[in-house]
């Protein structure tokens, strides 16, 4: 995963958005009739054929008129808008997680003290472009898999590279002995000319509106008891694109979002493609065994799938509805997936019927690898994503923004709502901070915390132990934002984000350095912010501010380290919206405490001073630090080029290895 560079022309940007939008709009285009009160559904209906799936993705085409394109046009210029003034994650657009603070692991086998992957929810791992058991690093870089001897560091060495013909792996888990690999697989299905992942495929503009894209995802698993030489077991190809996944016990469910085919001769041949190693391709379950739920939301095929780590002869498991997955959270027992559907209007500038912004919750429960539908709930607005969604005590929870601003124009509302195990709704906040938006979520147990922001930073404390009567405990107003929270604690927080100063030409504020703050919330009613520091001038950014995975924090080693790219203000600052020129990329160390609050210990850094004198403003992606972990008294950074290993204590550098 790349930093994403900063983007200074904002139609370069609005075009990006647009790309993104339309395809968030796809899943609103057949909503018409959806009763914009909460819909509940306790068992799944299943198609009698493929001629009445067809029928059904054909009526969704000739209600894609008046144009998607125009409305996705709309919609991301009020988002890059919004985001650049207010800014969210710097100059870029990003529309895409029971508490679970990074822990430490504890390998059977090396006996040694291990960082494991940031998750949400204990007992539910996330895959990653990193990973270790405390003996052995295995990592995703340039489009290759490395497993590498990590401890000691000073033996460390790259044990294997693995590149499999047309396979660009993305991220991964291991299970003991076992590593299986997401990532995307070339692949010449039967009757079919070889395409290129991501490329486009031409069809004839009455056939099909909208851009379509061809693409399949696999999953490799493989024996890792050697080494050197890893045994690949089992390959399974899904036409369609990989949406995210997770890991419970030994199995491993993950979402994928697959295309109708419009360009069919039967009926049959509207249905994505499966594949099994070497076998052939087939249809990726009879039509029959499609699920849908009324009203139709009839978009995309969404599969819910479940892939065994331990016993590569076990089926596949496959949950197929009609849908447009967006957003998963998961319990250890439950997942759920988000899909949000967006206003439209006619062409008199009226709102249309159904067309509401809201977003559907579809649950499945997940059972020693078995998947099954459980129901459906909707609920007013669009969520951030997956930290937005909690489940807790037999209820779901779940934040929402409803509307869109501008810098000149546009109204919103934030709302918590609390659904039953059956997604009914129990329990609702509505209206929360009106004319600002959601920047990030967390729920902990019997409470919430809300970050919302305009101009400044209001941290709200909910109350969730009545699930009848969500309430508002407290409020903090400071200027800034966080984009992630992570507890510290339970009754203390850190929130990562932007400081921000108001400007005086407007109802906005503009963006600053990289801000981490340490919240005291045990006086609910008075939340204070403990600590603060901020790191560089506008400009900064860390991909934790994107991705919770990039964070490592360990309480009980006072540990905090966070990858940040540094830009400073040099000389003078002539305005408030001026751009810092980059310093550094790499790592912040930090010794963290409720009494010190943030200590920085040193910095870590994959690029030389030549590479500082050369870079300018930009810089090599290939040396950003886009991950960190410890094993023992080790700590470990990743970028594209190389592993760093440092002195956890002294952050002396102990010895490197480059992904070659």
């Amino acid at each position: 995963m790349k930093f994403m560079k900063l983007i200074e022309n904002e139609i370069v940007a609005i075009f990006l958005a647009i790309v993104i939008v339309i395809s968030a709009l796809a899943g609103c285009v057949n909503n018409a009739d959806i009763d914009p009160d909460i819909q509940v559904s306790e068992s799944i209906l299943k198609f009698e054929s493929a001629q009445d799936i067809v029928d059904v993705f054909e009526e969704v085409k000739k209600g894609q008129e008046p144009t998607i394109f125009e409305e996705a046009v709309g919609i991301a210029k009020s988002l890059v808008g919004a985001r650049q003034v207010f800014g969210s994650v710097g100059d870029t657009m990003v529309m895409e997680t029971s508490v679970a603070p990074t822990s430490a692991g504890d390998s059977a086998g090396s006996g040694r003290d291990f960082s494991e992957t940031n998750i949400q929810v204990k007992g539910v791992d996330e895959a990653d472009i990193i990973k270790t058991d405390g003996d052995y690093i295995y990592a995703v870089a340039n489009n290759k898999m490395y497993i590498a001897k990590a401890y000691p560091a000073e033996e460390a060495e790259v044990l294997s590279i693995f590149e499999l013909d047309g396979f660009s792996p993305r991220e991964m888990f291991i299970h003991e002995d076992r590593l299986i690999v997401f990532g995307y697989q070339r692949i010449n299905y039967k009757n079919e000319p070889e395409i290129e992942v991501g490329a486009p495929v031409k069809i004839a503009a009455e056939i099909m509106p909208y851009p379509y894209f061809r693409s399949s995802m696999a999953v490799k698993l493989f024996d890792t008891t050697d080494k050197t030489n890893p045994e690949l077991l089992r390959t399974v190809d899904f036409e369609g694109n990989y949406i995210t996944s997770r890991k419970i016990g030994d199995n491993v469910y993950f979402v994928v979002n697959s295309n109708p085919h419009y360009n069919y001769d039967e009926p049959i041949e509207i249905m994505p493609l499966y594949k099994e190693d070497d076998g052939e391709a087939e249809p990726i379950v009879d039509p029959t065994d499609v699920g849908y739920i009324e009203p139709l939301h009839a978009v995309n095929f969404i599969t819910v799938a479940s892939i065994s780590m331990t016993d590569e002869n076990k089926e596949v498991g496959k949950e197929v509805i009609v849908g447009n997955g967006q957003n998963v959270y998961s319990s250890v027992e439950n997942l759920y997936i988000a899909q949000t559907t967006y206003p439209r209007y006619d062409n008199v500038g009226e709102l249309m019927d159904g067309f509401t912004e809201k977003t559907v919750i579809t649950k499945f429960k997940l059972d020693d690898g078995d998947v099954s539908f459980l129901g459906t709930g909707e609920v007013k607005g669009h969520i951030l994503n997956q930290f937005s969604m909690d489940e807790y005590d037999n209820h779901f929870r779940i934040a929402t923004t409803a509307g869109r601003i501008t810098r000149t124009s546009g109204t919103t509302s934030n709302n918590v709502y609390v659904l039953d195990s059956d997604l009914e709704l129990v329990g609702s906040l509505e209206d929360l901070a009106p004319g600002e938006s959601i920047y990030s979520v967390r729920f902990m147990g019997k409470k919430g915390y809300v970050v919302t922001f305009v101009k400044i930073d209001p941290l709200f404390v909910i109350d969730l132990s009545d699930h009848t009567d969500p309430t508002v405990l407290g409020k903090l107003k400071i200027p800034g934002y966080s984009d992630y929270l992570h507890p510290y604690d339970e009754t203390h927080i850190i929130g990562i984000g932007k400081d921000t100063e108001a400007s005086d030409k407007g109802d906005f504020a503009w963006y600053q350095g990289v801000k981490m703050a340490i919240f005291d919330v045990s006086d609910v009613e008075n939340p204070i912010e403990m600590h603060k520091v901020i790191i560089g001038d506008r400009g900064t950014e860390s991909p934790v501010l994107q991705d919770h995975k990039a964070f490592l924090f360990d309480r009980e080693k006072n540990l905090l380290v966070l990858p940040v790219r540094v830009a400073e203000i040099k000389g003078e600052k002539s305005r408030d919206n001026q751009y810092g020129e980059f310093v550094f990329q790499g790592a912040y160390v930090y010794d963290v405490g409720l009494d010190e609050g943030f200590d920085l210990r040193g910095k870590v850094s994959h690029n030389t001073e030549e590479d500082y004198l050369k870079s300018g403003r930009y810089m090599s992606y290939d040396k950003q630090i886009q991950r960190s972990l410890y094993i023992d008294d080790v700590l470990y950074t990743m970028s594209q080029a190389m592993l760093k290993m440092n002195d956890l204590g002294s952050l002396e550098e102990l010895n490197s290895l480059s992904w070659e």
